[in-house]
């Protein structure tokens, strides 16, 4: 059973509330590196890490290149760049945006499952469009956990549901549910 230590989320329209949700449940000692995508504009700085940090038992704080990966530590994309996880390392990069997206979930959700495989836990939250289904594929052939927030109660379903059409997701969930299934799949007591 593999150590689930990379949880990697994305989120687009009206996933700040849900962000929130999920941040504010995760337990001060999280075994765990938490690394977080959503579409923000690239024309204006983003205040995500201050209102995630506002009621986080973890430091949330936006990535920074080079900087190694702690556990117990929420990394935040930052406006306008690619954020990926590569050898024990953040990377940011400025390439092309991919589903009109940069940062874009998918970027992360690849670059996750290529570094880490059967250790990530893959979290698609609500959004417009498709962003994170090719993502999350590559998450369940490296063998992680694919879990959605569930259309029903997603504000913007679209994200989704593009993920269920792809691929057959281990859990689709509440916002308020998604947070509480994380010690169970670290821990290996469900798969």
């Amino acid at each position: 059973m593999a150590t689930r230590d990379t949880i990697v989320i994305g989120a687009s329209a009206g996933g700040v509330q849900a962000l929130q949700t999920f941040v504010t449940g995760l337990p001060y000692d999280l075994p765990a590196a938490v690394f977080i995508v959503l579409h923000i504009s690239a024309d204006h700085p983003s205040l995500l890490p201050q209102i995630l940090a506002r009621e986080s038992k973890l430091d949330v704080a936006h990535a920074v290149d080079g900087e190694p990966i702690q556990r117990g530590r929420v990394y935040v994309a930052p406006p306008d760049q690619h954020l990926i996880v590569e050898d024990q390392r953040v990377k940011l990069v400025h390439g092309p945006k991919e589903n009109l997206h940069r940062p874009s979930i998918d970027a992360l959700f690849r670059s996750a499952a290529r570094w880490a495989g059967p250790r990530v836990i893959g979290i698609v939250l609500t959004g417009a469009r498709a962003d994170g289904k090719v993502g999350m594929r590559a998450v369940k052939q490296r063998g992680g956990i694919t879990i959605v927030q569930d259309p029903a109660e997603a504000p913007f379903p679209s994200m989704p549901r593009s993920v269920m059409q792809e691929i057959k997701v281990d859990y689709s969930l509440p916002d308020c549910d998604v947070v509480g299934k994380i010690p169970a799949l670290h821990h290996g007591l469900e798969c």
